[in-house]
């Protein structure tokens, strides 16, 4: 039987002696240890992002996924359910399958929609934002009034019996090029210039086609033309300001703006600017 000489430095008895060296069997329990906890530790792991896996798979085919709300917010003269129904969401559309921009284009298919911002909200909340076209006037056919939008557009259904008081009304309007041409300068004066027209006739004379007066609510009446009509009534106010409010008459915003008072009011003539 061979034997085996083993060569110990009197270094290493000494570390042995003072316990800095670690034994290897004494190591191996440890080590063992450590390895199952890592094993475990993967394990668990696993086994978690397994069930949160079968949670969120569930979770998707499961009507808990679904759109619960729809919020609309903005409109004025368009009915919520009018918007809901153009959206094409209902309570059985999953919130996570909605594509905002098809949602978009559906709604702004309504012509007095002019813009829509489509928000998802987790959990299951879809909110539309809704910016509706200008209603600039109202035409009245067969005691019916006829909206007519910011584009020229008039619309023919959903019509009142009756015409708000947010526009004017246009009497005498035959051409629809006409009436295409007003509604884009009545889209252009602010808001409060044209709450305070009342209504709108359209008086062609022998020199011009275009021609039309406007009564105005505070009692004024107005002689202009379609051309630069948006243009001239950005003076109305200031011209008003110069005037007596007792004395009516018409103000005259064709080529040069003047006042020229009702015969039996009174036979001052006013200068506006």
């Amino acid at each position: 039987m061979p034997f085996v000489l083993l060569f110990v430095s009197e270094k290493a008895v000494s570390e042995l002696k003072k316990g800095k060296v670690v034994v290897l069997e004494e190591r191996v329990p440890k080590l063992k240890q450590r390895r199952r906890q890592k094993v475990n530790r993967r394990l668990t792991a696993y086994i978690i992002f397994f069930f949160m896996l079968i949670l969120c798979i569930i979770y998707f085919q499961s009507p808990l996924s679904n759109v619960r709300h729809i919020e609309v917010k903005g409109n004025q003269h368009v009915s919520v359910q009018q918007i809901v129904r153009a959206s094409g969401v209902t309570n059985r559309t999953s919130f996570w399958r909605i594509n905002t921009d098809q949602v978009k284009q559906a709604i702004e298919s309504l012509p007095e929609i002019k813009e829509v911002t489509v928000k998802k909200q987790f959990p299951n909340t879809i909110v539309l934002y809704i910016k509706e076209r200008t209603r600039v006037a109202y035409i009245e056919e067969k005691q019916l009034f006829f909206p007519i939008l910011d584009n020229g557009k008039i619309l023919t259904k959903n019509k009142p019996k009756m015409a708000l008081s947010d526009a004017p009304i246009l009497v005498n309007w035959k051409d629809r090029e006409k009436i295409q041409e007003i509604a884009g300068q009545l889209a252009h004066l602010p808001s409060y210039i044209l709450n305070a027209i009342s209504e709108i006739h359209h008086t062609p004379t022998k020199y011009d086609p275009y021609h039309i007066t406007v009564y105005m609510n505070d009692g004024f009446e107005v002689s202009a033309t379609v051309p630069n009509f948006a243009e001239k009534m950005r003076l109305y106010p200031e011209i008003v300001k110069q005037l007596n409010p007792n004395v009516k008459g018409v103000i005259h915003l064709e080529v040069s703006n003047y006042f020229k008072a009702y015969k039996g009011d009174d036979n001052e003539k006013n200068k506006g600017q």
